[in-house]
């Protein structure tokens, strides 16, 4: 499975960018994905992850009722809509996937994209 992330950008404070994160390869089944971020100087951290069937979401509390996971199945495509971005959700934002794990921990996801960079200006 290979991930390509993309989207990221520069915005102000208060704004929305959407991320992409598109699925290819060896795709078949049910897989869960998720949203890290890493920001300079500091360890990578979960943000949102949507389970396999798209019924279960989870989030981070810093992100929580400001992002929004969701995914086009079909596409194997998962989004993640950050509205009211501040200046600390600055960092590289990557995207991972795993057939079995659904969760918020970064070393039970196999899968990984390159990262794309989200920078908020104050």
């Amino acid at each position: 499975v290979q991930l390509q992330a993309s989207g990221g950008g520069l915005v102000q404070a208060g704004g929305s960018l959407r991320l992409s994160c598109e699925a290819t390869g060896r795709t078949p089944g049910s897989y869960s994905m998720a949203w890290f971020r890493q920001a300079p100087g500091e360890d990578r951290e979960f943000v949102a992850a949507i389970s396999g069937n798209g019924i279960k979401t989870i989030y981070a509390d810093s992100v929580k009722g400001r992002f929004t996971i969701s995914g086009e199945k079909f596409e194997n495509t998962v989004y993640l809509q950050m509205n009211s971005l501040k200046p600390e959700d600055t960092a590289v934002y990557y995207c991972a996937a795993d057939f079995v794990y659904f969760g918020s921990s970064d070393r039970d996801y196999e899968y990984w994209g390159q990262g794309t960079q989200v920078t908020v200006s104050s």
